[in-house]
Formats: C-alpha cells, structure tokens, sequence
C-alpha cells in the first residue's frame, strides 16, 4: 500500500518533552497512522500501522503492558 507523506501533518505527544528521544505521529488517508523518528524528520523511515493496530497498540501502552520495573 502506497501512502502519501508530503502532506502529513506531524505531531509529537503533549507529554514530550524538549529532549531528543520523541517520536512523531500523523493521521493518514484511508484510517491509517504513521510513527516515525522526530530527530530525523522527513528523513526518517515511516511505520504504518492500521487503525484497529493503532487502537491495540495505545491501549496497551495506556494499561502499562511497556512500563519498565
């Protein structure tokens, strides 16, 4: 699946803070969400993910699947 980037629109979370190790995200066409690297910008590679993978993968984040001991 093709998707166009040239026109996404980038965000980092509002609990980033003004270090280097975000991640930006961006809603896509077609229900899509794409994750990459905010210290390389547009020339980080792009993870796509589908809506409902998106969806399982912050609800996990949001119950602690990824929190450190």
């Amino acid at each position: 699946m093709k998707i166009d980037l040239a026109q996404a629109e980038w965000f980092k979370s509002s609990y980033s803070t003004s270090g280097k190790e975000c991640v930006e995200t961006a809603h896509l066409p077609r229900g899509m969400v794409g994750v990459r690297d905010s210290t390389l910008g547009t020339e980080s590679p792009v993870l796509l993910f589908d809506g409902p993978a998106w969806d399982a993968f912050t609800d996990s984040v949001r119950a602690g699947d990824f929190d450190r001991a």
